[in-house]
């Protein structure tokens, strides 16, 4: 990454933030993310902002405004500043066709919903970024200069873009190691929601091709460096493989077959899995490979090593040596290559080369500070006072 020079940085400028001004420029968009981000439905605003539920909906669609009474209370209910529903500001708006949920049939919409919300400001986030420091160029087939190409994927079959891909990376025919490192090296942002963010829980990992490519990896699979590294690699499969989201279980499964290949190819990993099947062995493997010893036994049962029946009998070993020493989750905190860092070292840069602050981004964004340093993994860097007794 480098800094971008420029004589003036978009959006820095004052903005009128009387509930008056707001009104006039309201962005009924804005609003819609805000109630997105807030797991909200139209009643429970209108509830309690004291309208109709009819009225809140004419507010999203530009019908009516919102009067300027209204206006702090709004901002109140959902948690944002004021000036966050002016217009003005870069936005990317998304769909569920423009992302893959890993666990869509089981996700309310709601929750995809604020998911996707999610992904929006990450986005936002970005392009401020992007303003100021040159992130690491987009190197995806269907992906050149900023835009989306269709047509120019990889392979259809899973196996074969998964080795298309490492050749493409140089990744050679061994171990992939820092996945989550690489995967921004190529310019993929990958963020996780800070584990109080509703978002971390409610959504199991999704991944979008709309601009620069992004994958959201949740907190729900953080406890454990193999099931992490897997969702990264099917995720990554998604955003090579398919340029819709038709969220049905056929993409899905290419998604897993694309993961299996890119972090354990068949021709490498052949010669080392065992005949038979011998645990030892692979808790071996697992640590060599960064997988699952469950994606082991499921690899070994697919290349015809082992039995469907011999498989079936591993899996309940696994069951019952689970939390068993050896047999433990490894948390991915441990491992700083597969924590996403691509964000924050690009703010550390602005703040460096451009004297950026998070106030200023935080006003550039019409978001709270607390928001942009929990998307940015950036810690409140206050003195603390200690008192001697």
């Amino acid at each position: 990454m480098r800094p971008i020079k420029q004589d003036l940085i978009p959006g820095t400028e004052e903005r009128g933030a009387t509930p008056r001004a707001v009104s006039d420029a309201f962005d009924p968009t804005r609003l819609t993310q805000a109630r997105r981000l807030a797991e909200m439905t139209k009643k429970d605003v209108a509830a309690q902002l004291g309208v109709t539920p009819a009225a809140v909906g004419q507010y999203e669609t530009g019908v009516s405004k919102p009067r300027p009474d209204l206006i702090p209370r709004l901002a109140e209910i959902l948690g944002v500043p004021v000036t966050f529903f002016l217009l003005g500001r870069p936005a990317n708006r998304l769909d569920a066709s423009m992302a893959h949920f890993r666990s869509l049939r089981s996700t309310p919409k709601s929750q995809r919903e604020r998911a996707l919300a999610f992904a929006e400001q990450v986005w936002e986030l970005t392009y401020a970024l992007e303003q100021r420091i040159q992130l690491p160029i987009v190197d995806l087939p269907g992906f050149a200069g900023g835009e989306v190409h269709p047509g120019e994927e990889l392979s259809t079959d899973p196996a074969s873009a998964a080795r298309e891909l490492r050749r493409r990376w140089g990744l050679g025919d061994g171990p992939v190691t820092h996945l989550v490192r690489r995967m921004e090296s190529h310019g993929i942002v990958v963020v996780m929601p800070p584990a109080n963010d509703p978002s971390a829980a409610s959504v199991d990992a999704f991944s979008t091709r709309a601009a620069r490519p992004l994958v959201v990896l949740t907190a729900n699979r953080a406890d454990d460096i193999y099931r992490h590294r897997f969702t990264a690699a099917h995720e990554l499969g998604h955003l090579v493989l398919h340029g819709d989201a038709t969220g049905d279980s056929r993409q899905e499964k290419q998604a897993d077959a694309f993961a299996a290949e890119f972090l354990t190819p068949q021709d490498s990993i052949l010669p080392f899995l065992p005949r038979r099947m011998d645990l030892a062995r692979l808790a071996e493997l697992r640590g060599i490979w960064g997988v699952s010893l469950h994606s082991l036994v499921y690899r070994c049962r697919e290349l015809g090593l082992i039995s469907d029946a011999t498989a079936s009998r591993t899996y309940q070993r696994l069951r019952a040596l689970d939390g068993q020493p050896g047999f433990t989750a490894e948390s991915v905190s441990n491992f700083p290559g597969e924590r996403p860092s691509l964000l924050g070292q690009a703010f550390e840069l602005a703040a460096k080369e451009a004297s950026l602050s998070v106030p200023q981004l935080a006003h550039e964004l019409a978001w709270t500070s607390a928001r942009v340093r929990d998307l940015l993994g950036v810690q409140e860097q206050r003195p603390v006072l200690r008192l001697v007794q």
